[in-house]
């Protein structure tokens, strides 16, 4: 389980096909606290670490992903070079500054306008149809793995403001209008809309 709070930006460092696709990415975190077989969110993905080690003064940790993850996540997407949103699993005792977020992805949503507002920066998103209806005014999304606040709905497209200390700490500040990115409902949102399914 997972937060949504960014704690570190990644650098994909090589991508190789195996059958799976195993991609190494370049991290701030300190080698030895890397487990093998530990949980990372890249970009919102849970992925299992294969592998970890050091180079120079930063370390590296590997993931490997399937098929069905690029078919359904932005990972193709990802070359040498790439900035990624990265986060570690949830310990016990940790702060819950965010919301839970699972590390599955529903689906893509794509940024249709970025419009400045001040210091901060207004993001109208398309979500597909099928997962719109789980998003509401002031409910919480993970869009590439940060919890956000969604600020106003409209059919599939909704919006959220980012404001500097976010795009700083977090990839949002490369973003361009026409990106796919990963998009994991609130899992509370989910529950609800399927016990109104059935009649009381």
């Amino acid at each position: 389980m997972f937060t949504g709070i960014i704690s570190d930006i990644g650098t994909v460092k090589a991508l190789e096909k195996r059958g799976d696709t195993l991609a190494r990415i370049g991290c701030g975190y300190a080698p030895d606290s890397i487990e093998i077989g530990a949980s990372i969110a890249c970009d919102g993905v849970c992925l299992t670490v294969v592998d970890r080690g050091a180079e120079g003064v930063g370390a590296w940790f590997e993931v490997s992903f399937s098929a069905e993850t690029l078919s359904k996540t932005n990972l193709g997407t990802w070359a040498e070079g790439s900035r990624i949103n990265l986060e570690r699993a949830l310990k016990v005792g940790d702060e819950l500054g965010g919301h839970i977020v699972s590390g599955h992805v529903d689906g893509l949503a794509e940024i249709i306008a970025m419009t400045d507002e001040g210091d901060s920066t207004r993001f109208t998103f398309r979500a597909p149809d099928a997962l719109a209806k789980f998003i509401a005014p002031k409910g919480s999304v993970a869009l590439n793995g940060t919890s956000l606040t969604v600020n106003e709905v409209e059919g599939a497209t909704f919006g959220v403001n980012f404001i500097p200390h976010t795009k700083e700490v977090t990839t949002w500040g490369l973003s361009r209008v026409g990106d796919m990115v990963n998009l994991e409902i609130d899992t509370l949102a989910r529950y609800v809309a399927r016990l109104n399914e059935f009649p009381t």
